[in-house]
């Protein structure tokens, strides 16, 4: 295996062990109560730089391991003492992560130089690009397009039966979802689990309600739910067609 691929790959393990394996519910307790006072959170990123060591076997570039240890503590330490324990907080503590370990792995690998490089080779090519705006298209416009254009249905259904009882967002999150598997099916040329996807939804809501509103609840979410296929549909095929063939 390319030793590039491998350092990173070492990182990682390393890294996941660490944060998600090798680290008990009652630790995690623990160093929220207690915060910078925690011996577990000493020894959480002492286990960090201790398995960077032992995977990357470079006994003599004791720095890295020194400097995962180092940042693991004090990254771990920020999250415990922010306002909030959510997802936000819990991403922005594993971008920090990723960070750090993506710059020891350029540094290991000796490739700082490579960066510009790759950047450019990103920003220079139609393919990617086309890949990238693709995707940030069915995320974002695409779901403001669906949302105003079944706005009435929503409005009439809302006058009637008052606003649904549901999970917040949870109707945007789903569409986000379901389009960038049905954009990342089309790129693939899976194109029969869209048709599974579609059928899994419209039996899941088929069979969510009953009663008189049922039928035009069901309605309503088959017309977002096609509008939003549709338009996934005919942008994965352009991008396919266009930059892929």
């Amino acid at each position: 295996m390319n030793y590039t691929i491998l350092v990173l790959l070492q990182l990682l393990i390393a890294h996941i062990l660490t944060d998600f394996v090798l680290q008990p519910t009652s630790w995690i307790l623990h160093k929220r109560k207690h915060k910078i006072k925690s011996i577990y959170l000493l020894l959480h990123a002492l286990i960090a730089g201790m398995l960077t060591y032992l995977f990357l076997q470079e006994w003599e570039m004791w720095v890295v391991p020194l400097i995962i240890f180092v940042s693991h503590y004090f990254i771990d330490l920020w999250k415990l003492n922010a306002r909030k324990d959510n997802l936000v907080y819990f991403l922005w503590d594993q971008f920090f992560h990723l960070v750090v370990i993506v710059l020891a792995w350029l540094f290991l690998v000796d490739a700082f130089g490579e960066v510009g490089q790759f950047l450019g080779n990103i920003v220079n090519s139609p393919k990617i690009l086309a890949l990238i705006i693709g995707y940030l298209t069915i995320i974002f416009p695409v779901g403001f397009l669906v949302e105003k254009g079944t706005k009435r249905w929503r409005d009439d259904l809302e006058k009637n039966e008052g606003e649904e009882e549901s999970l917040k967002y949870a109707g945007r999150y789903i569409g986000i979802f379901e389009r960038i598997l049905v954009i990342t099916f089309i790129l693939i040329g899976n194109f029969s689990a869209i048709g599974f996807l579609i059928a899994a939804k419209s039996i899941l809501r088929f069979n969510e309600k009953s009663g008189k509103s049922s039928r035009k609840q069901t309605e309503y979410v088959l017309i977002g739910t096609l509008m939003s296929f549709a338009i996934s549909i005919v942008i994965g095929f352009l991008i396919r067609v266009f930059f892929f063939q």
